[in-house]
């Protein structure tokens, strides 16, 4: 996969108001049915070694496998019940990270899916985890 550097050609803002919107930006890119991720490690996310704080892999792996969960359960809004990372190796800062995650199996209930952080090809984290698919109650005096 390019980064968005090489190729900037369909890769976007990933607009998120929320938490995000405060260590991001994060791109986001659709290609078919895939949707990958990315963002540029930036001074702001250094731990105190100089390389990718972890918080901010755990945090971008799971904006990136919730927004596909919440897809693969038809946009219904999803919450993450299980959530695993694995570090690889160090993401450093001026790199660009990317994810492309993968829906592993959907049920009537949840989401199960994983997604590989890499970086030049080289992969620096693994993501695991489940999402419930929330089912919206109908509202008081609804029909």
């Amino acid at each position: 996969m390019t980064t968005p550097d090489s190729d900037p050609a369909g890769w976007r803002p990933f607009d998120d108001p929320g938490f995000l919107s405060l260590v991001g930006p994060v791109l986001l890119r659709e290609e078919g049915e895939a949707v990958s991720f990315a963002f540029r490690a930036e001074p702001k996310h250094a731990n105190l070694i100089g390389v990718v704080q972890g918080g901010m892999m755990m945090t971008f792996a799971d904006r990136a496998l919730g927004f596909s969960a919440m897809r693969a359960a038809g946009g219904a809004n999803c919450v993450t019940v299980q959530f695993e990372m694995q570090f690889v190796s160090a993401g450093r800062i001026g790199e660009t990270i990317t994810m492309t995650p993968e829906v592993v199996q959907r049920t009537s209930s949840l989401v199960f899916l994983r997604g590989d952080a890499r970086c030049d090809g080289r992969i620096v984290a693994t993501a695991t985890g489940v999402w419930k698919i929330l089912r919206r109650r109908p509202e008081v005096g609804a029909a």
